[in-house]
């Protein structure tokens, strides 16, 4: 796995899949690494050439002092594909992610071909829950805020039937650097992106957790309405989709992404 420099902060960054095929770009959620598409990679690297990449502040990346912005993760994108040699490829944002492809959506669109936006939500009317976090994380660590994030993240249902998956997610997010977690709260606790959506040209896909109580419904259709001509589909899952119903996820993706 290469470590591309993005303006003197090292990105943990995987090439995988089929050489000459278009090329997909996945993005993490809060608190996850590139490893939470493991469900998806079997499947997108028979059609795709698929990189992922660790967050700023996450992962195997560099943790930078903060304070993180939505423009600085989106110019992390754009270095990961200049240095890659990589013009155009579509993108796949869950949560976070979501968030970073609506920025790049509208201030990169020639690097940019179908956006699926999952998960997500481009506004938060009041920061309360963000501060609450960041003052809970910065006492007790990642760990004080784990369970509640967990059961936002993947449905009671889901955790009872699947404990090593949900084992695995919270060892995940408890790994995540302190320092570029707080960066990262504090850069969603003043998002709003609502007034960017309109100028986003690219065939768009928005992705939404029936169970989803992070990023609701009614935050997918904000966005799929704001965007001329975007679509939406619903999974019946809650925040992590793509883990929680890999098969619709997945299909989701491919279906909106190999359509003419």
């Amino acid at each position: 796995m290469p470590m591309i420099d993005a303006d003197g902060c090292l990105i943990n960054v995987s090439v995988e899949g089929r050489d000459g095929g278009p090329t997909l770009m996945l993005s993490n959620s809060l608190g996850c690494t590139l490893q939470m598409w493991e469900p998806q990679m079997k499947a997108l690297t028979q059609v795709f050439r698929v990189i992922r990449y660790d967050r700023r502040g996450h992962g195997k990346s560099n943790v930078p002092p903060g304070p993180y912005t939505m423009e600085r993760f989106g110019r992390d994108v754009l270095a990961i594909l200049d240095d890659l040699n990589i013009e155009k490829v579509h993108w796949c944002g869950l949560s976070m992610g979501g968030m970073v492809g609506q920025w790049l959506g509208a201030n990169a669109p020639e690097r940019f071909g179908k956006l699926i936006l999952a998960n997500t939500s481009c506004y938060y009317a009041e920061p309360t829950k963000w501060l609450e976090r960041i003052d809970a994380v910065k006492k007790g660590g990642i760990a004080a805020v784990a369970d509640g994030v967990i059961a936002g993240w993947l449905t009671q249902d889901f955790r009872e039937r699947e404990p090593g998956i949900t084992a695995r997610m919270k060892a995940m997010l408890v790994a995540t650097p302190v320092e570029g977690y707080l960066a990262c709260c504090e850069a969603l606790s003043t998002l709003d992106q609502r007034a960017l959506l309109p100028k986003i040209k690219s065939p768009t896909l928005v992705i939404a957790g029936r169970h989803d109580v992070a990023t609701p419904i009614s935050a997918a259709e904000l966005i799929r309405s704001s965007i001329p001509g975007a679509s939406m589909t619903i999974i019946d899952a809650a925040h992590i989709s793509n883990v929680e119903q890999p098969h619709a996820f997945t299909d989701a993706v491919v279906g909106f992404l190999t359509q003419r």
